[in-house]
């Protein structure tokens, strides 16, 4: 067995509903603020919870973090007494079925700080990541001791191994522990797997080889700096992930389509009016919506034989900070995963194509990191369903 794959020593699996909304919908802290306000605060919930210094009374008060920590810590106390029970020693092999792939795999503890003989991090981050996200989360992880939102791991060889052997447990451990249903009717199903040989095979196929973070690399940093070595992940091989795109979206810098276009052109990019506002489905070019307008931009071709070029990396460099003399990492750029509708005062919304897992895996092999916000893997496993003491 895996000494960096473990099993959730002390955790709490949910009786019933997870109590509030569906953490996974709100992908930026504004539309947190925003549905915590709605809510009246959204007292006796785990995005509370999760966001404590969000709340309308954190913020009419002016906490940060660390002054709002102690009452999410009896926040989720409340929750966790209210809204679960408690499990030890205990893996969790989970599957989720949607419009948007299926996924089965082992919900488990790993460590993210692990070195494998090679001297090679045994989870390997696939994207960049934003420092204060990173900090902010490391605050939450290392003030609560614990975890209510999984990172998703997919081992970096195509093995079928893991998803066959997960497919066999669930046939042979009967009902689930827990079947719900999310916001976009995706089925999640879990059932608990306590120590013995069972558990101590599935965690030897589970860390048989590195990791790639597929989604949540923010979480895993955060792991990271906030010690204990404890990630709670989804280590899974599909049968069927699916990567989506996550676009850009620009937020008042004022350019209109003409002056986009115009700029765009004075560094030498093809641009032309579009006669479709859908995304591209192949990389190389970028559709740009604009008011009324879209737009059809074509990046340069990259160097044949070399490491695949991320379109989002040649969006944020050239598009973004040498056109238009924006900061790719500040305010006025923001990410927009898979469907997510654009806010109404966008300036321009900048769709790209899937990034192609060929290209994930050879970023990967070179060593190197592709863009933050890249790749918007699906299914993912929903939060709540499975907390993670991760104190020890």
């Amino acid at each position: 067995m895996a000494d960096w794959v473990r099993p959730i020593r002390a955790g709490w699996v949910v009786r019933g509903a997870v109590p509030g909304p569906d953490v996974d919908e709100f992908a930026e802290p504004d539309q947190v603020t925003a549905a915590l306000a709605a809510r009246g605060g959204g007292e006796g919930t785990l995005l509370a919870a999760q966001h404590p210094h969000r709340t309308p009374e954190a913020i009419a008060r002016g906490l940060d973090i660390a002054a709002a920590l102690p009452e999410a810590r009896a926040a989720f106390s409340r929750l966790r007494a209210t809204h679960y029970r408690g499990v030890t020693d205990v893996v969790a092999p989970y599957r989720v079925d949607g419009f948007d792939g299926t996924a089965l795999g082992v919900l488990c503890v790993v460590d993210p700080s692990a070195v494998g003989e090679d001297g090679v991090r045994r989870v390997r981050h696939t994207e960049e990541v934003y420092p204060d996200v990173v900090a902010e989360r490391a605050a939450m992880l290392s003030g609560l001791g614990c975890a209510s939102s999984a990172a998703m791991l997919v081992p970096s060889t195509a093995s079928t191994e893991l998803t066959d052997f997960v497919a066999e447990l669930c046939a042979g451990l009967g009902e689930p522990s827990v079947s719900t249903v999310d916001s976009q009717g995706r089925v999640h199903q879990l059932w608990l797997l306590g120590p013995g040989y069972r558990q101590n095979e599935l965690l030897a196929v589970t860390g048989a080889s590195s990791l790639l973070v597929a989604d949540g690399n923010h979480r895993v940093a955060a792991a990271t700096v906030a010690g204990g070595g404890s990630l709670l992940a989804l280590v899974t091989n599909g049968p069927r992930l699916r990567i989506g795109p996550i676009h850009r979206v620009l937020l008042g810098t004022g350019f209109d389509a003409g002056e986009l276009t115009r700029r765009w052109r004075a560094i030498g990019l093809d641009v032309t009016v579009s006669a479709s506002a859908d995304p591209p489905r192949c990389p190389g070019e970028v559709v740009v919506l604009a008011g009324k307008e879209a737009l059809r931009v074509r990046l340069p071709v990259p160097d044949p034989g070399a490491v695949p070029v991320i379109d989002h990396a040649v969006v944020e460099n050239l598009m973004i900070e040498r056109a238009l003399g924006v900061d790719p990492a500040g305010p006025s750029l923001r990410p927009l995963a898979g469907q997510r509708t654009a806010p109404p005062e966008a300036d321009a919304v900048l769709l790209l194509a899937p990034v192609p897992f060929s290209d994930v895996l050879a970023v990967h092999a070179a060593g190197e990191r592709m863009p933050r916000k890249a790749t918007y893997f699906t299914p993912k496993p929903r939060s709540g369903l499975l907390l993670a003491d991760i104190s020890e």
